[in-house]
């Protein structure tokens, strides 16, 4: 069967982040523009072709000044590096709908293989739309450190500020392209 193309709903979708915070909760937050592609039968996911695209400055963690300084040279550097991108390499299916999606993610000019735990919701057709949409979620934890998200700050009780593990969780609502 041929493959479609889907694209990501993102008034319909999540892509959200949390790493610990003084080594005694977790911060949270989303980026709030990102698009991408999912070219695929979904009757064989294992074959797809998968292209996603955040946009750096749209960090959202609900306090505008560690927005600010998220976006400075500090962390995500936005002026030099505007996107995020993530390009599917091999996708392996598990068990029933839970597949493991391999492929490169790049933060700050760095480049590393990822791998996400993604589960396929299925898929229904929109009642007000009529198109077939598609639903995806999934995992994973990366170190910042390995794409040169390196700042952080002693704590007087001992530890650092920001941990170096940021566990990424997506919520992705696609819809059929015609």
């Amino acid at each position: 069967m041929a493959k479609i193309v889907w694209s990501i709903d993102p008034v319909h979708s999540e892509i959200g982040f949390s790493v610990k915070h003084m080594m005694i909760s977790k911060a949270k937050g989303a980026f709030d523009t990102f698009e991408g592609t999912l070219k695929a039968d979904v009757d064989d996911l294992e074959n797809a072709e998968i292209e996603a695209s955040i946009d750096a400055a749209s960090i959202n963690t609900n306090d505008e000044n560690r927005d600010g300084h998220l976006k400075s040279g500090d962390f995500f550097d936005v002026e030099n590096y505007p996107t995020i991108t993530f390009v599917g390499k091999d996708i392996q299916k598990k068990k029933d709908d839970r597949f493991d999606v391999t492929g490169d993610l790049t933060m700050l000019g760095t480049t590393k293989e990822v791998t996400l735990d993604v589960t396929f919701e299925g898929q229904s057709k929109d009642p007000i739309s009529g198109n077939m949409v598609a639903g995806f979620s999934g995992e994973t934890t990366i170190n910042r450190k390995e794409f040169g998200l390196t700042w952080n700050a002693a704590v007087e009780t001992g530890g650092v500020l920001v941990g170096e593990d940021v566990k990424v969780n997506l919520e992705l609502e696609l819809h059929k392209q015609e």
